[in-house]
């Protein structure tokens, strides 16, 4: 029997939703489908992207502290550095601890949510 689950979206919380679907609209060339003061909706990725307001987000601490990375994005690109630099660009900073940077980078969105870009995703 197949089934009747399918993943849906994936949700971020940000203390400025709309200041954080600019970034991710415009580093993967989403497009938004509904927003509100307290939650916006990016289409175009395969799944929704979605991020809502979390007026206490304790920013992620990762690799070490009290506050641990509770989940991340793993985007998939053809080129690490033309990847990285164009995050960085958006906004986005580089994470201090790179596990393996020749595979994958680790990056940071405005809202302290670590992402990573890689070229070891194979094409769907």
């Amino acid at each position: 029997m197949p089934s009747s689950i399918r993943l849906g979206a994936i949700s971020l919380d940000s203390d400025d939703p709309a200041a954080l679907a600019q970034f991710y609209r415009e580093l993967l060339g989403l497009t938004p489908t509904w927003q509100s003061e307290d939650f916006v909706a990016l289409k175009g990725a395969g799944v929704l992207l979605t991020i809502q307001r979390d007026s206490d987000l304790r920013r992620t601490t990762w690799p070490d502290g009290p506050v641990p990375k509770q989940m991340h994005l793993e985007l998939a690109v053809d080129d690490l550095d033309v990847a990285e630099h164009r995050a960085i660009a958006l906004g986005a900073t580089k994470a201090e601890h790179q596990p393996q940077p020749d595979r994958w980078r680790v990056l940071i969105d405005r809202d302290g949510h670590p992402f990573c870009v890689t070229t070891l995703i194979p094409d769907a």
